[in-house]
């Protein structure tokens, strides 16, 4: 079986976002960007279902400028065989990733499509489940647990009441929750090694899909600071002041 896993370049989780003083976005000059925690986890999955023996191949893709080139190459550095990217500076959008991801899927044809459930910079959760009616698969979302079989997943999902275990038809989509791994680091010789691997170029072109954006930001703007609390002296005072405040 092949697995693909689409990644994502974003600023590294360990940054502080910074607005641009003009307010049309986030700062990105000058920021270290670093691969979605979540495609980490996916990539990661992807190399222990390869080394159970479930899987013989990993095809990394990712989308975006010539840069993120070097996040295909961790991917490729923690154990994947090969890569593709669609070189666009345009900021992509998750219906035009969807559409973008179907072409590649229907050009490598993989068993198994495993996605980070979100992109941490747009936070949209969006690509997995529009990707899987682009392609009717079916769709196992949030995973916290992926048992391959033959020709089925059996995958436990993180909902809102606690976990929820499904079957789902194989060639299907699953999309990685935080708690389905602990991803590996990579080692010096397999960053070296991952030099090597063979890394395709594509442009939204080659698939017939137009990413111009369809959606315009008006304005971002940092979050309001924490106001001070007030101390009270008694539970009846409490109460009282959450009443006026609406929160009870």
């Amino acid at each position: 079986m092949k697995i693909l896993v689409p990644v994502k370049r974003v600023v590294d989780y360990n940054v502080k976002i910074r607005v641009k003083p003009d307010n049309t976005g986030v700062e990105l000059t000058n920021v270290k960007m670093s691969m979605n925690p979540f495609d980490e986890i996916s990539v990661e999955e992807a190399l222990r279902l390869k080394e159970a023996g479930k899987a013989e191949e990993i095809v990394i893709v990712s989308i975006g400028p010539a840069k993120a080139e070097e996040t295909i190459r961790t991917a490729l550095a923690m154990g994947a065989d090969r890569g593709i990217l669609i070189e666009t500076d345009e900021a992509v959008e998750p219906l035009a990733v969807a559409k973008l991801l179907k072409g590649v899927v229907e050009a490598e044809q993989p068993g198994l499509v495993i996605v980070g459930k979100q992109a941490i910079d747009d936070d949209s959760n969006q690509t997995g489940q529009m990707l899987a009616a682009l392609l009717n698969w079916g769709q196992a979302t949030f995973a916290s647990k992926i048992d391959l079989g033959s020709d089925k997943a059996t995958v436990t999902r993180e909902v809102d009441g606690g976990l929820q275990t499904i079957d789902v038809k194989l060639p299907a989509i699953v999309t990685s929750d935080l708690r389905l791994n602990e991803p590996r680091y990579a080692s010096l010789p397999n960053i070296m090694k991952a030099k090597k691997k063979p890394l395709d170029k594509k442009a939204p072109a080659d698939f017939g899909v137009d990413v111009a954006p369809r959606l315009k930001v008006l304005k971002t703007e940092e979050p309001g600071g924490r106001k001070a609390g007030i101390k009270v002296k008694s539970v009846e005072e409490l109460v009282s002041s959450l009443k006026t405040a609406g929160v009870i």
